[in-house]
């Protein structure tokens, strides 16, 4: 066919520049006018205009383009009716709804909700929704690009086109929308945009997408999440009565890739619905209260470990569907684990298919680079100060307790986010509006993103790694603190782990490394972190960083593994420190769960196990992990024999557990330890037990106190401290 003199505006469409295509598409007029029905078919032979009503042909519509536009002028057609388009191509014929013949489906609130950066339900609004519209079956896609020209939706349903599918803009908020009736779940596909210099942006991903295509694909894929029956009501209930500060909380860190894979199957990774049935179990025995996830929103790098994510709302596609996600998070509540997932918003990747220059401009990120880049991560930083970036990822953080039912989000770099001149030279940043470094639109942020998780979720809590001395992370924001519920220490970690990398003959001389961290325990709540970023990079294994021989090594693990529980402030361990990995982690391959063969290895993944039972079942350990009344030196000047003693309190009438730490390898006998009243004194823990691995020195189980005055105490028990080991002891009759 001969190609037409065609107006300006259905050139426009054939070209796929036509602003508003819903001006022009579909069926419009009425009245005396008649009506003009248009549609925008490539590959059609015939395109007739059927009435829905009567099921006939009302008009056969006429070719105005060889690229596949046809018109028709129905002047005896005074009023609108419904209709459909019946399609010839290649010989063969089919009815379809034309996307063009639906009104908009957003409403005027959402969209005033969306621009004003306030709707925190934007999830169910923008991306991909499957739906029924006025009786249609079909997935409205929606899309915030305000500078954008024209933005179509391109997919294997289209053939990634984009001049087939281009969408309505609601000029008002920048969002882009179209009603695609007869596709459906599984569908393949991502946003074409012409900037406004009329130039193609490369095709981007659905920031909004619940599911993605596994690396190296990069299209979004239509899933509905709605339809899973979620069978957790009695651990949802319990959770929003439960109070975290006094609560036991003890996480095993987990990057699901490598945790275990099938050897029989090349060394895959797991599914999540594996994860299931193998890690939840082994979470469960091991006494860990929650599993904390290294990022599972979809990556593109594996190197990356998650942490420099594409999909904020969808898990990804290495290991299952979305729906297999919630079957684990559910298998954890039915086994009473928390989930808690790391959550990356201080920046995002510079992927062609992210949110880079997403609409042909700098919407998500700043344009200055001194504000919008990280020239060490190479990544890009939010721009927090936009109504509708805060809002896309303020919704993100509700939509996974709202979706997922997760527990917990650990919010990852949080001092790169209150920083403006975090790892910048002088002129490489800009103060802020009173000449200062911080970032005054960051800490709003994360100040209302705390305040909407609590308010939203009882029982569900915040975690900040953040590794600065910013005062008030973990008070509440009405108190002028940035509202989250814990916060990594990353000084306990810091000191604590050189210290026991010493060689125990100097250890007397650095005492303060074990001791410091007690000036300001109580300033924040805080988690001790023995995270995943302490065995990579070079740094080894914690079995590794141990000096000694190799007796000395697992002895000086377990010591510091059982000070850590018995140290105020929850715990968090990374997978592989609780059997004593001997290799740096590796997020290619497998732990090395063959060291279980050996008793050492074993002895001390039973310690752990022990550990934490001791910790959730003994109220002096957990309770006021984030209170001072909670704790009391005993003796911490001892720096010849280099041993430590405190008392651990419980709220209640529980009594007190003592905990006495012996850090040099000598075994030490008749030391004098002050307690309060007479009567028997149970050794409930000794990390020195041959069940262990240890030497199994001790105290036979029992000790009675002596009238003898010690540490400003009436009474006194004669211990024998074994070498390298933490021993603890109560009151027989609490």
């Amino acid at each position: 066919m001969a190609r037409t003199s065609l107006d300006d505006a259905a050139l426009a469409i054939v070209n796929a520049e036509h602003h508003d295509p819903f001006s022009y598409l579909g069926m419009h007029g009425g009245g005396k006018q008649g009506l003009w029905v248009r549609a925008f078919v490539p590959g059609a032979e015939v395109v007739d205009v059927v009435d829905t009503g009567t099921g006939k042909v009302a008009a056969r519509m006429t070719p105005a383009d060889p690229a596949g536009l046809f018109t028709v002028h129905m002047a005896k057609h005074s009023k609108r009716f419904s209709y459909r388009l019946r399609v010839t191509i290649d010989g063969q014929s089919r009815d379809i709804d034309d996307p063009y013949g639906f009104a908009p489906v957003l409403s005027e609130f959402d969209r005033h909700l969306l621009s004003e950066g306030n709707h925190f339900r934007s999830f169910e609004k923008l991306g991909a929704h499957v739906m029924t519209v006025e009786g249609v079956e079909g997935v409205l896609f929606a899309v915030w690009a305000p500078n954008a020209r024209r933005v179509s939706v391109v997919g294997d349903f289209n053939d990634w086109d984009g001049r087939r599918h281009s969408m309505r803009v609601h000029p008002g908020c920048g969002i882009w929308e179209i009603f695609i009736p007869g596709i459906g779940e599984g569908t393949l596909y991502k946003f074409e945009i012409k900037a406004q210099n009329g130039d193609l942006v490369p095709l981007k991903a659905d920031p909004y997408a619940t599911f993605m295509e596994q690396a190296p694909g990069t299209a979004s894929i239509v899933y509905d999440l709605h339809g899973h029956e979620w069978s957790d009501d009695a651990w949802m209930k319990r959770r929003a009565e439960t109070a975290r500060c006094q609560d036991p909380i003890s996480i095993y860190e987990v990057h699901l890739g490598s945790w275990r894979r099938n050897p029989e199957q090349g060394g895959r990774s797991l599914s999540y619905l594996e994860m299931a049935d193998e890690l939840v179990p082994y979470v469960k025995e091991m006494g860990f209260t929650h599993i904390e996830l290294l990022p599972v929103s979809e990556f593109p790098f594996e190197g990356s470990w998650g942490y420099q994510p594409i999909g904020l709302f969808a898990p990804t596609s290495r290991f299952g569907p979305p729906n297999d996600f919630r079957v684990f998070v559910e298998r954890c509540h039915a086994a009473g684990i928390g989930v808690i997932l790391d959550w990356v918003v201080g920046h995002f990747p510079e992927d062609a298919h992210g949110l880079g220059l997403f609409d042909g401009t700098h919407l998500y990120e700043h344009a200055d680079p001194r504000l919008g880049r990280h020239a060490d991560w190479g990544t890009l930083i939010y721009n927090f100060g936009r109504d509708e970036v805060s809002n896309y990822l303020l919704a993100n953080a509700l939509f996974w307790f709202d979706a997922y039912h997760i527990d917990g989000l650990r919010v990852d770099a949080v001092a790169s986010m209150l920083y403006l001149d975090y790892s910048r030279k002088d002129g490489e940043w800009i103060p802020n509006m009173y000449g200062g470094n911080e970032n005054l639109e960051a800490i709003a942020f994360l100040k209302r993103l705390n305040e909407l998780v609590y308010s939203h979720h009882p029982g569900a809590f915040t975690v900040a790694e953040e590794s600065t001395a910013w005062p008030m992370v973990s008070r509440p924001t009405y108190l002028g603190g940035l509202g989250f519920g814990f916060k990594w220490n990353m000084g306990w970690m810091n000191d604590t782990l050189r210290f026991m990398g010493r060689d125990p003959i100097y250890r007397q001389h650095h005492l303060d490394d074990l001791t410091f961290g007690l000036l300001y325990a109580f300033q924040e709540n805080f988690v001790l972190p023995l995270s995943h970023d302490e065995v990579v990079h070079g740094k080894g294994s914690l079995i590794g960083r141990m000096p000694g021989d190799r007796w000395q090594r697992f002895a000086n693990l377990r010591l510091y593994l059982s000070f850590m529980y018995t140290h105020p402030g929850k715990k968090l361990l990374f997978m592989g420190g609780e059997f004593a990995q001997e290799a740096e982690w590796d997020h290619d391959g497998s732990l090395d769960w063959h060291l279980l063969d050996d008793d050492a290895h074993r002895g001390v993944q039973k310690l752990v196990r022990d550990l934490n039972h001791l910790y959730r079942d003994l109220p002096s350990l957990h309770e006021r992990d984030t209170d001072h009344e909670g704790f009391a030196w005993i003796e911490c000047h001892d720096r010849e024999r280099t041993i430590l003693a405190f008392r651990r309190r419980g709220a209640g009438k529980t009594g007190d557990t003592y905990v006495i730490g012996n850090f040099t390898p000598m075994m030490w006998r008749d030391f004098r330890l002050g307690v309060s009243a007479p009567g028997d004194y149970v050794e409930c823990f000794n990390s020195d037990s041959a069940y262990y691995g240890g030497s199994n020195a001790g105290n036979t189980g029992v000790v009675t106190a002596e009238a003898i005055p010690m540490h400003g105490q009436p009474f006194s028990l004669s211990l024998t401290l074994p070498p390298l080991a933490v021993i603890m002891l109560r009151p027989a009759e609490s």
